[in-house]
């Protein structure tokens, strides 16, 4: 028995478009046609269609189809052990991502509201990427960092955001001016606000040792999503995301330097840098990225900070918001 194009459309769910595109691709090729010329399709193309549409289904291209029906024996069951690879793997991000919504709506519903307006008062030109911080979250979800952070996030207040925003936009200033003012990236000044920015972290965020700090500093340079936390690009220099990992990497240089020093004996600084502590107004760094990326205020942006003037906390050292003591 023979059906039409139009018949073999309705019981096979697919349009006639479909169908004719398939025959013109060499895929499905009717084996009649009606003394009109039109296509008509037997059992044996039925039972072809199928096969097509069960692979489709499985999200195989249509080439990689046509080749499997070419010759079943030899490439089915390859192409159906790499497919099912294939979909382990969107079933795990599927399934991550799902980690990340539930997440996000735990923040919503245990952070602070604010409305558009107090939004921008807070945060001013600071923007929030969607993609970037469900790639971070993808990224740090197993890191007790970025749990920690996103804590702490959670728990800070409007009060708390706009403090440590406020703090962040004098970091700001002070590293736009050591930039501007051609500061070595490896001297002291740079290397200070390097350091402030470390000891942001750990007070508003979560322990960051130079190690993680490192690689916050590598994601400012690879991915301008997230040095445009810590600098809005309408303040951006050319090299100034490098400028601040250079310094980075050279405080975690001298910080390990000190340690070693401490171990032996000699000049116990509590890992502070030299006359670090002596500073007026060392103002601590912005926000981060990396595991402490996520750590986003509850409307999904990332904060910054530049801390009060104060000795130097150490690492682990977190300062709790005043109305949070």
């Amino acid at each position: 028995m023979s059906y039409t194009v139009g018949q073999v459309s309705g019981f096979a769910g697919v349009t006639v478009r479909t169908l004719h595109h398939y025959d013109r691709a060499g895929l499905l090729t009717p084996g009649e046609r009606s003394p009109g010329g039109y296509r008509l399709y037997g059992e044996a193309d039925l039972a072809r269609l199928q096969q097509i549409l069960f692979y489709r289904e499985l999200g195989f291209a249509l080439d990689e189809i046509a080749e499997i029906l070419a010759d079943p024996q030899a490439n089915a069951l390859d192409q159906l052990r790499a497919r099912r690879r294939t979909l382990r793997e969107q079933i795990d991000k599927l399934e991550r991502l799902v980690t990340v919504a539930e997440r996000a709506m735990e923040v919503q519903q245990t952070g602070v509201r604010l409305s558009p307006q107090e939004r921008f008062d807070v945060f001013g030109e600071i923007t929030f990427d969607l993609s970037y911080a469900t790639e971070a979250e993808l990224k740090w979800q197993d890191s007790e960092g970025h749990r920690t952070a996103m804590k702490s996030a959670a728990e800070h207040s409007k009060e708390d955001w706009a403090r440590l925003m406020g703090e962040a936009a004098r970091w700001r200033e002070d590293l736009l001016a050591a930039h501007d003012a051609g500061e070595p990236a490896e001297g002291a000044r740079a290397r200070e606000l390097a350091e402030a920015h470390r000891l942001h972290i750990a007070r508003w965020f979560t322990p960051c040792p130079p190690e993680m700090h490192l690689r916050i500093a590598d994601d400012f340079v690879d991915d301008p999503r997230a040095f445009a936390l810590v600098v809005p690009p309408s303040r951006q220099r050319p090299g100034l995301a490098a400028y601040l990992r250079t310094a980075i990497a050279a405080n975690a240089r001298v910080r390990a330097d000190a340690d070693e020093r401490s171990e032996g004996g000699s000049d116990p600084r509590d890992g502070c840098e030299h006359g670090y502590e002596h500073r007026v107004n060392p103002h601590p760094g912005p926000e981060v990225e990396g595991p402490v990326r996520d750590g986003s205020p509850p409307d999904g942006r990332a904060g910054a900070s530049d801390g009060p003037d104060r000795p130097c906390d150490g690492p682990g050292s977190r300062r709790e918001p005043e109305g949070k003591r």
